[in-house]
C-alpha cells in the first residue's frame, strides 16, 4: 500500500465496503458521541467520515487530534446504516473504521477557524492565507478559476489562436495608470517597468506576422484598490488578431465568451445575441458605460415637460442649452415613504435631493402627487407618465443639470431603485458590447483636448475623420464587453497607420517626438508594413468573481494584498538593505513623518 494513501477523501463509495483503505488529510472536525469518536477527514478532493471506538488500538491517538491536524488513517470501509447516510456528501454512504492513525503534522491553536467559515477580519485571513485557502468556499473558488483558465485556453486554441509569453521587464506603458518601476543594476539611474498590459508587444506580434495571439497575461498597475480591482497585479485574457474589422472580432469572441459563461453559469440563463449599445446611448439610458441590463429601468429625457414650467428650479436650469432633465422610472415605487427614502439616500450621496412624482387614483382620475407634480400641473405630469409607460402605484425620480456632471449619480440612482424595489433578476448573466467610445475628451484642468481612452485606437473615418470632425464629436473603434454591471473586457481596432497616428496625437497636443520617445518601438514598426489589426483583453478575476457570486476579487485570488497594498503573508513591500541600494545606485528620499 502507498505510504500515505490508497484513496483520496473523495473516492470511497458503497462499492468499496469491506475493503481496507488508507487516507491522508486534515481533521475537518472531531465529534465525541458517547465513546465513539468521529473524525471528518478532508483533503483537496472531499471529506470522509472516520470512526474509532475505545476497543481500537488507534483510539488513544485519535483522542489527541484536533482541528486541522494533518493525519494518516488506515481502516475498513463499512456501509452506513440507512438512517445515518449523508446525502450531502459523495462519500456519505460509507465510513472508515479506524485501525491505525499516524499524526503527520500537528497544528498549533488556529488563528482563524476553517470549519464553518464564519466571518473573520480580512487582515487575519490574509496573514494566514494558507489556512484561509483550506476553507471550502475559497478553495472551490480557486479551483473554479483554474477550470475557467483551462477552458479559455482550450477554446482559444480551437479557433486558431497561438499562446505567446511577452516580457515582464519592459518600458513604461501607454495604459495610463502608474507603473511599478524596477531599478536596473547594470544601467544606473534607469528603470524597467512591469507591464500594465502587453499592449505594445501584442501589436508588434501582428506586425511580425503572427496572425492570432492570446495570453493569460499578468498585468501590473500601481492603482488604489477597490472591490472589483486588486492592487498590484491581475490577470487577463489578452488577444490580438490581424486583418480584422470590429465586426470580425465580435463574431470571433462572442461565441467564446457565451460558451464560457454557459459552462460555468450553473444553469443560469446567458445572453445569446449580445446587444451593441453605443456609449452615448448607454450613458443616456443607464447613466454608466457598464450597465447592469438585468435591471429593467431605462432612463429618459423629459426636459420638454419642464421647460417654461412652474417648477422653477428645473425651468431655470433649462435656459442653458447644455442642461437636461432625466427621468428614472420606479415601477411599484409609488409611495411617499419610498420616495422620501430615495430623497434621503440622494442627500447622503452629496446631492441636494431627488425630485419625484408618484401616481395614485383620486376617484376616477389618476393624479401625480408630490411637490414636482403640484408645480408642473396635471397635463405635464400626465405627459411624463405616458412617455415612461407608468401607472397607478408607480413613481419617477428626476435629475437635472449638465448630464456630463450628473450622469454618474443618475446611474447610481437607477441601480438603487432597482435594488430597493427588487427589480433585478439575480439569476442570469446579461452581456452586451458597448461601442463607439469618444476618441477625445476635454481636460478641464489642462484646458485642452486629450485622449479619452486608448491613444492607439483607430478613429472612425480614419484620417478624414480626424481632419473633418470636431474632435469632441469623433468616435473611435473602441469597445467594452459588460456583464451584470461590470466591465469584463476592453479593446479596440488599432491605429496602425503612422500618418493617422501622427495626426491623432497632434490633435491632443503631442508632436511626433512624443511618439518616437515614448512609443518608438511600435511607431517604427508601423512604418514597415503593419497589417490592420485589433484585439481586446478580458479580466479573468472579474469573470471568475461573477461565476462564483463573490463580491470581492480577494475571494477568487490565491495570495492577494490588502486594501493598503500590503502582502501580509510574505511581508511585502519590505525595506531594502543598504547593500541592495548601493548596488542599484539608489539613495532614499523618504517623506517626513
Amino acid at each position: 500500500m502507498h505510504r500515505y494513501r490508497s484513496h483520496t477523501c473523495g473516492d470511497l463509495r458503497a462499492s468499496h465496503a469491506g475493503e481496507t483503505a488508507r487516507l491522508s488529510g486534515w481533521v475537518h472536525r472531531v465529534r465525541d458521541h458517547g465513546g465513539l469518536l468521529f473524525i471528518d477527514l478532508r483533503d483537496h478532493y472531499g471529506i470522509t467520515q472516520c470512526v474509532v471506538d475505545p476497543d481500537s488500538a488507534a483510539f488513544k491517538a485519535a483522542e489527541t487530534v484536533r482541528s486541522e491536524w494533518c493525519i494518516r488513517i488506515d481502516g475498513e470501509v463499512k456501509r452506513r446504516s440507512a438512517e445515518t447516510v449523508n446525502p450531502n456528501l459523495p462519500t456519505g454512504e460509507i465510513e472508515l473504521f479506524i485501525r491505525d492513525l499516524e499524526v503527520l503534522g500537528p497544528a498549533r491553536e488556529l488563528p482563524l477557524p476553517v470549519f464553518g467559515e464564519p466571518e473573520y477580519p480580512e487582515d487575519v485571513r490574509l496573514t494566514y492565507r494558507f489556512l484561509d485557502l483550506r476553507r471550502e468556499t475559497l478553495h472551490r473558488n480557486i479551483m473554479t478559476r483554474t477550470k475557467v483558465i483551462a477552458d479559455i485556453r482550450r477554446r482559444m486554441g480551437e479557433i486558431g489562436f497561438a499562446e505567446f509569453q511577452t516580457p515582464i521587464l519592459t518600458a513604461s506603458s501607454p495604459e495610463g495608470a502608474r507603473d511599478f518601476l524596477v531599478p536596473s543594476r547594470l544601467h544606473p539611474g534607469k528603470f524597467y517597468a512591469l507591464p500594465q498590459a502587453p499592449q505594445q508587444f501584442k501589436q508588434l506580434l501582428m506586425v511580425s506576422g503572427f496572425d492570432r495571439y492570446f495570453q493569460i497575461a499578468p498585468c501590473f498597475r500601481d492603482e488604489d484598490p477597490r472591490a472589483d480591482r486588486l492592487p498590484g497585479e491581475f490577470y487577463q485574457l489578452d488577444l490580438e488578431m490581424s486583418f480584422v474589422t470590429q465586426d470580425d472580432l465580435f463574431a470571433t469572441m462572442e461565441p467564446v465568451i457565451r460558451g464560457l459563461f454557459e459552462t460555468f453559469s450553473e444553469g443560469k440563463p446567458v445572453t445569446q445575441a449580445f446587444p451593441r449599445i453605443p456609449y452615448a446611448e448607454a450613458i443616456a439610458k443607464y447613466g454608466t458605460d457598464k450597465p447592469d441590463l438585468r435591471n429593467p429601468i431605462v432612463m429618459q429625457d423629459v426636459s420638454a415637460q419642464f421647460a417654461d414650467s412652474g417648477f422653477k428650479i428645473f425651468a431655470r436650469m433649462l435656459e442653458d442649452p447644455k442642461n437636461r432633465v432625466w427621468a428614472i422610472p420606479a415601477p411599484k415605487g409609488g409611495s411617499r415613504a419610498f420616495c422620501d427614502r430615495m430623497n434621503s439616500w440622494a442627500q447622503g450621496e452629496g446631492q441636494p435631493g431627488l425630485g419625484y412624482i408618484f401616481w395614485r387614483r383620486e376617484g376616477d382620475v389618476l393624479e401625480g402627487a408630490g411637490p414636482v407634480a403640484k408645480n408642473i400641473g396635471h397635463e405635464r405630469s400626465e405627459a411624463i407618465r405616458a412617455q415612461l409607460g407608468l401607472d397607478e402605484g408607480d413613481a419617477v425620480f428626476f435629475t437635472a443639470g449638465d448630464p456630463k456632471k450628473f450622469a454618474d449619480f443618475a446611474g447610481k440612482a437607477r441601480t438603487r431603485v432597482g435594488e430597493e424595489l427588487d427589480l433585478i433578476d439575480q439569476n442570469r448573466f446579461e452581456l452586451a458590447w458597448i461601442v463607439d467610445f469618444p476618441m477625445y475628451e476635454w481636460d478641464e484642468d489642462e484646458k485642452k483636448v486629450e485622449f479619452s481612452h486608448n491613444p492607439f485606437s483607430m478613429p472612425q473615418g480614419g484620417l478624414e475623420g480626424l481632419e473633418t470632425t470636431d474632435p469632441l464629436e469623433l468616435n473611435a473603434y473602441q469597445y467594452d464587453m459588460v456583464c451584470n454591471g461590470y466591465e469584463i473586457a476592453s479593446g479596440a481596432i488599432r491605429n496602425h497607420n503612422p500618418e493617422i497616428m501622427k495626426k491623432a496625437f497632434a490633435i491632443a497636443g503631442y508632436d511626433e517626438t512624443v511618439l518616437e520617445e515614448r512609443f518608438g518601438g511600435m511607431y517604427r514598426a508601423f512604418q514597415y508594413g503593419a497589417p490592420p489589426h485589433g484585439g481586446m483583453a478580458f479580466g479573468i478575476d472579474r469573470i471568475v468573481m461573477l461565476f462564483v457570486g463573490a463580491k470581492n476579487l480577494r475571494e477568487v485570488t490565491l495570495f492577494p494584498m490588502n486594501q493598503q497594498a500590503n502582502d501580509l503573508l510574505m511581508g511585502a513591500p519590505s525595506e531594502p538593505t543598504t547593500k541592495q541600494l548601493r548596488e542599484l545606485h539608489i539613495r532614499l528620499n523618504l517623506p517626513q513623518a
